[in-house]
């Protein structure tokens, strides 16, 4: 890692300290100045969103200290990945913020499948019962049959589904995250669950 982009990041350790003025650059110039790896604008875009990825890593993990570490993996994501931004399609922010999101959810899976793998082994041990089993079988089937209903979705809809349903965002915080109205929020869930209801009704 180049010496300014670890001063960058190191800066969440140390606290508030100087700041770059930045305000003459938008978000989405930024991110393309980092893609082709412009590290001052890396700095700046760090300074600008890096108190935004931290609110949005700590909801999901809760702990302060993963919390940091979390944030400090989406930074240097950002840094590596720029160059899939396309400004076309999401800005800036929201584009920082799924990057963020997602790197937090796949923390919290990685130790779920962890604790997971440990209490597999304890298990070698002892035979395992037959409703045991029946309820693992009808749990992934579960899962199965939710993740396929989701893919009939809009992919509109099924990010703010996620979102408020699985992630525990509040509409509100969804509408921020993916920058758009609270009320367009509140009726692409509606729309999207009347679409899952739909699809199960024909499914039973």
């Amino acid at each position: 890692m180049s010496a300014e982009r670890s001063r960058a990041l190191s800066r969440m350790q140390r606290g508030p300290g100087l700041r770059i003025a930045h305000e003459e650059r938008s978000d989405e110039a930024l991110l393309d100045a980092v893609a082709v790896g412009d590290e001052l604008a890396f700095s700046q875009l760090y300074d600008r969103m890096s108190g935004n990825i931290y609110g949005v890593v700590r909801r999901v993990l809760r702990d302060r200290a993963r919390s940091e570490e979390v944030t400090r993996e989406v930074l240097l994501e950002i840094w590596r990945t720029a160059v899939r931004f396309d400004a076309t399609r999401a800005k800036a922010r929201t584009w920082v913020m799924v990057v963020a999101h997602r790197r937090a959810i796949d923390r919290v899976r990685y130790e779920q499948a962890s604790r997971g793998r440990d209490h597999r082994v304890a298990l070698r041990t002892r035979a395992i019962a037959f409703d045991e089993v029946a309820e693992t079988v009808e749990s992934q089937l579960e899962h199965e049959h939710i993740r396929q209903a989701l893919a009939r979705l809009t992919d509109l809809q099924r990010q703010a589904i996620v979102l408020a349903y699985f992630d525990g965002f509040t509409y509100r915080e969804v509408a921020a995250l993916l920058d758009v109205p609270l009320g367009t929020v509140k009726s692409r869930i509606r729309d999207g669950l009347q679409r899952l209801r739909t699809v199960a009704s024909r499914d039973t």
